[in-house]
């Protein structure tokens, strides 16, 4: 119960953005059945909002499958933060396949935040993950149903998704190293986009932030380090 407890704050932020992509990918010409495959198989917001307007837009599948795979690859950083953490013994190797298809952005934060408290394992983790994913299904199939009685563009549906992303930034800046890393990463995203075809520029953007990140962070714990009256960010 302790994973579905922690994963609630997760499945209220779904509900609304789930029965948003569902509405929009009904007026993409999806039906709930399609919808609800869609989520089960990809279970990536954003790739999925993403492919659904790719394809009300007419694009070919294999620009859509490069576009998709390229905005997802930030989960090979969130899984790798994750990994340092994971270390389970040959009975829990097994669940390791669904704990990778489980992780997005939201129950990343969630796990990450968990296992730097302590006292937490793979299968709460799966629990968390397991648990969105159901809300998330429900949601989108809903919002299938009911997107036929919903105008298109109707009560900032469109919006949903950048709505959450910038929830989870604000909870996650906890210091002036995270608003300066935020800061990096929204310049360096623009500045990319401009000279970059496709969406290269998320993962390179997030990487350079990161990367500037932590070296600001080691340069400050060793100036406070030097300096003991400091302290650190």
């Amino acid at each position: 119960m302790t994973g579905v407890s922690t994963a609630w704050p997760i499945c209220l932020g779904y509900i609304p953005i789930g029965l948003a992509f569902g509405v929009i990918a009904e007026k993409s010409g999806l039906n709930p059945l399609e919808i609800g495959l869609m989520s089960l198989l990809v279970f990536a917001g954003s790739a999925q909002f993403i492919a659904v307007s790719m394809l009300s837009g007419g694009a070919a599948t294999a620009s859509i499958v490069a576009t998709t795979f390229m905005v997802n690859l930030r989960h090979f950083l969130m899984s790798s933060s994750l990994a340092v953490y994971l270390k389970p013994d040959k009975g829990k190797r097994k669940w390791l396949w669904l704990l990778a298809y489980g992780v997005t952005d939201e129950s990343f934060a969630i796990n990450l935040a968990k296992f730097r408290q302590g006292n937490w394992d793979m299968f709460k983790t799966l629990t968390v993950n397991q648990t969105a994913n159901f809300v998330w299904i429900i949601s989108t199939v809903s919002g299938g149903f009911g997107g036929q009685f919903i105008p298109e563009g109707a009560f900032g549906i469109d919006y949903a998704l950048i709505a959450m992303f910038i929830c989870l930034l604000i909870f996650q800046i906890n210091g002036a190293i995270y608003v300066f890393t935020a800061i990096i990463s929204g310049l360096s995203a623009i500045g990319l986009s401009l000279l970059l075809p496709g969406n290269a520029y998320i993962i390179l953007s997030a990487m350079l932030s990161a990367t500037l990140g932590l070296m600001v962070k080691k340069w400050m714990n060793h100036k406070t380090c030097n300096n003991p009256d400091d302290q650190k960010i």
